[in-house]
């Protein structure tokens, strides 16, 4: 790996970060978050506009106005640009995962507690979104195993969640299903900017949030006698 130069792993309360590389040829702090914010912002405006493997460091060092000679002070080399981005806009710890979110969301309704999830991800993720889609096939492999994997856990943490509510079975796929299903909603709905033009966001994320509620409960319903073996911890 010594392309990316050293790289350690970062945590946060959705599980494992990429991992970034160390670099560290400047020792001003200040100063090496500044140029890695130049960077950054550059970056995700060309990969954006152009795509990640057509974009050169050259591009980015002239949209940045960060000079060539000095710009693998701050960072290793493209695909370290792409991890940091993803970092910041993709495992953002300020969007908390559904399945936190029910963890305290004491008496709100379940259709309001998804509303909110909904539109967090919709609005504050959604350029980590149109990112990671871009991306995916120039990621490197290890980077693909920690989104996988923290996809999976992501899931895996929700489907709990939506087992206990609708008391399902340990074994009962469904909650699985729905999980993904609202993940996917989640997702996607930030590139739906060719659908829908002329309908209010609102309207969108209140009927897609009643559906979900609505999805939930016809899983209780069918649910023989609200068969209490679920033994979730959630």
């Amino acid at each position: 790996m010594s392309a990316d130069k050293k790289r350690g792993a970062k945590q946060t309360s959705n599980g494992e970060q990429l991992a970034e590389a160390v670099v560290d040829g400047v020792q001003d702090t200040t100063l090496i978050e500044t140029r890695r914010n130049q960077i950054c912002d550059a970056a995700l405006e060309l990969f954006l506009e152009k795509g990640f493997a057509s974009t050169t460091i050259r591009d980015i060092c002239a949209r940045s106005g960060v000079n060539q000679a000095s710009i693998y002070d701050y960072i290793a080399n493209k695909n370290d640009i792409l991890r940091r981005l993803l970092n910041k806009l993709w495992f953002r710890p300020d969007v908390p995962t559904l399945a936190e979110r029910l963890d305290h969301s004491g008496d709100t309704p379940f259709a309001d507690t998804v509303a909110d999830y909904l539109h967090d991800t919709w609005t504050k993720k959604r350029r980590g979104t149109l990112l990671i889609y871009r991306s995916v096939p120039y990621l490197q492999e290890d980077d693909r195993r920690a989104m996988r994997a923290r996809d999976r856990a992501v899931i895996e943490g929700l489907a709990a969640r939506l087992r206990h509510r609708a008391r399902l079975s340990e074994g009962d796929p469904r909650a699985e299903v729905l999980a993904n299903l609202i993940i996917f909603l989640g997702a996607f709905a930030p590139m739906r900017d060719w659908l829908n033009k002329d309908v209010d966001d609102e309207v969108i994320l209140r009927t897609v949030s009643a559906g979900v509620a609505a999805m939930l409960d016809q899983l209780a319903r069918e649910n023989p006698a609200g068969n209490p073996s679920g033994k979730d911890s959630a």
